[in-house]
């Protein structure tokens, strides 16, 4: 499978995915380490895709969205943004909102 299906099925797999540098328990940069923990905060499950392990999403994940950086969320198919705005999201509490609602 070419790699832009395999990260279009990946997001369209699941309601919330968060392309990460490493995973929720073993973060490798700061940004992914607090995007997945206010995830984890918001108390539903999201699923991650560790782009240092997967070298060719990792490479073409910002063709895919036009967004330069890591990590991006994805919540019901739509790019959400990266770490900055993932944090402010949960600290107005929208974040929480928004993953409660693609799991329903």
């Amino acid at each position: 499978m070419d790699v832009m299906d395999r990260i279009k099925q990946a997001i369209e797999s699941n309601n919330v995915i968060l392309f990460m540098k490493g995973t929720p328990d073993f973060p490798q940069c700061g940004f992914s380490s607090r995007s997945s923990a206010a995830l984890t905060e918001c108390g539903q499950e999201f699923a991650y895709i560790n782009v240092l392990a997967e070298p060719e999403v990792r490479e073409n994940l910002h063709r895919f969205a036009d967004w330069p950086t890591f990590p991006q969320l994805y919540i019901g198919g739509e790019l959400v943004g990266g770490c900055d705005i993932v944090m402010e999201l949960y600290e107005s509490g929208e974040l929480k909102t928004m993953v409660e609602q693609a799991g329903k």
